[in-house]
C-alpha cells in the first residue's frame, strides 16, 4: 500500500465554505480534502478585491494589510493539482508555504497559500480586507467564470 502525501492548504477567498468556488475543494472526483479549521496568517498581507469580476487576491507584500482570515484544508496530491489549475499556479498565482495560526487548536502550521507575486503597484492602494466574503457589505460580488466575457483578460488589470 502506498502512503499518500497530504498537504495543508490555506484558502482565503472564493474556496471558503459558503463562497462561490467552494465546490472546487469538496469535489471528491478530483481528490481528497478535509476541513481542518479556521485560522489566520501570522504575517500581515494585503487582501484586496480586484478586477471588474471582483476576484480576491492576497498580494505578496508582507507587512502590509491584515492578518488574513481563512480556512485550512488537508488535501491529497490530486486535489492540490486541481487547485493549482483553478489558481493558475505558477503563471498567475504562486503557491508558497506560509505559517498559519489555527484558532481552535491554538497552534501554528505550515500551509500552502496562493499569493499574487506580480501585480500593479496601484493594487496596494485598494481597500485591504482581513476576511473575505463575496456577499460582504463591500458590495463587490464575485463573478464566476461562466459569467465573464471570454474576450476580457482580467490579468491585464492586475499584472504589470
Amino acid at each position: 500500500r502506498t502512503s499518500m502525501s497530504l498537504h495543508k492548504v490555506f484558502v482565503y477567498g472564493t474556496l471558503k465554505r459558503g463562497e462561490p468556488n467552494h465546490h472546487w475543494i469538496t469535489d471528491t472526483s478530483k481528490g481528497l480534502s478535509r476541513f481542518i479549521g479556521v485560522g489566520k496568517t501570522i504575517k500581515k498581507y494585503p487582501l484586496v478585491i480586484g478586477t471588474k469580476y471582483n476576484i480576491p487576491f492576497v498580494l505578496d507584500s508582507p507587512g502590509q494589510g491584515h492578518n488574513v482570515v481563512g480556512e485550512v484544508y488537508e488535501v491529497d496530491e490530486s486535489m492540490l493539482h486541481h487547485l493549482d489549475i483553478l489558481e493558475e499556479h505558477p503563471t498567475f498565482y504562486t503557491r508558497e508555504t506560509e505559517e498559519i495560526e489555527l484558532y481552535a487548536e491554538n497552534i501554528r502550521s505550515e500551509c500552502w497559500i496562493y499569493l499574487l507575486k506580480k501585480f500593479k503597484p496601484e493594487m496596494l492602494e485598494q481597500q485591504h480586507f482581513a476576511d473575505y466574503s463575496s456577499s460582504g457589505d463591500h458590495g463587490l460580488v464575485y463573478a464566476e467564470r461562466y459569467q465573464r466575457e471570454p474576450s476580457y483578460n482580467y490579468k491585464q488589470d492586475v499584472m504589470p
